[in-house]
């Protein structure tokens, strides 16, 4: 009895703490935030005035940004994953091969990724701006003398390539250690029955991938919805507002526009739109893996 009390005692200490922290920055703001929802608050008063579901209705009412920025934030999200994990796949069965400098190549894919997405959205602002002006003079190649940042089209391709290149090398190496742990004697297998090199990918290599295609694809969903750095640094929204996602919406109703109501129940229901959405898309992955 003595040695329970003491191992529970310890679990204890080591466990308290840290629900007691998880619950100071997580869940009471979320508990108050489903209250300043439900009021018109300008974050300073001490009294917030109580005004019901006028914020929700407010939402869907077609007077708020939010609805436009929900659109944004889907197409961007939609993009972004279709394209960062085909490309980090296919660059990751490129270098798991026996080529020369493969790792040195893998460092480079990878750098991006550990440089701020703030510091990376200036780079690329200047590369846009006046990088590629300095190169149109050389070469008179047409899409450099485009305006990627300054067109309501074209500046979300302008974000959406940006944040994908700085993520790739995230995926890339994501995919190499699934790629490193299919089985050899199943791939061996495959090719004495006569499979090519393409059958052994899709009907082998990639269906057993699909633990690492499952986190891969729930990753990039997740870090898709939440864009906030790099459209800050590149566009801040513009032009015309046109980049703007539910992230930089939230942050300029709340912190910019002094409306903390209005932005809880903007953040709330996103937070509900996402919630939904990763666990359909959980539950659809598990299904299609396959087990040894």
């Amino acid at each position: 009895m003595k040695r329970k009390k003491k191992e529970y005692l310890e679990c204890a200490a080591f466990t308290v703490p840290s629900l007691f922290l998880v619950m100071l920055v997580f869940y009471i703001p979320f508990v108050m935030s489903l209250y300043y929802s439900l009021t018109e608050w300008n974050g300073i008063s001490k009294s917030p005035k109580f005004i019901g579901l006028e914020n929700f209705k407010k939402l869907f009412s077609g007077s708020s940004d939010f609805l436009q920025s929900l659109i944004f934030t889907g197409k961007y999200t939609i993009v972004f994953m279709i394209l960062v994990n085909i490309l980090a796949l296919a660059i990751a069965v490129a270098l798991v091969q026996k080529i020369p400098a493969a790792n040195v190549m893998r460092s480079m894919f990878f750098i991006p990724y550990i440089m701020s997405m703030t510091i990376v959205g200036f780079i690329w602002k200047f590369i846009f701006s006046q990088g590629f002006a300095a190169l149109f003079e050389k070469t008179h190649l047409g899409f450099l003398n485009l305006s990627w940042l300054g067109d309501s089209h074209l500046a979300f391709y302008a974000v959406a390539f940006v944040g994908i290149w700085q993520a790739l090398g995230f995926y890339i190496v994501l995919y190499i250690a699934g790629l490193q742990a299919v089985p050899t004697d199943v791939l061996e297998a495959a090719e004495v029955d006569g499979a090519t090199s393409w059958k052994k990918f899709f009907k082998v290599t990639l269906p057993l991938l699909g633990p690492s295609i499952t986190t891969c694809v729930f990753m990039s969903l997740t870090n898709a919805v939440k864009v906030f750095d790099i459209i800050l640094a590149l566009t801040k929204g513009g032009p015309g507002g046109s980049t703007y996602s539910v992230t930089l919406d939230i942050y300029r109703e709340a912190f910019q526009n002094n409306n903390y109501g209005l932005g809880s129940a903007k953040a709330l229901v996103f937070f509900v739109i996402i919630l939904v959405i990763t666990q359909l898309v959980l539950k659809a992955m598990h299904s299609r893996e396959v087990d040894l």
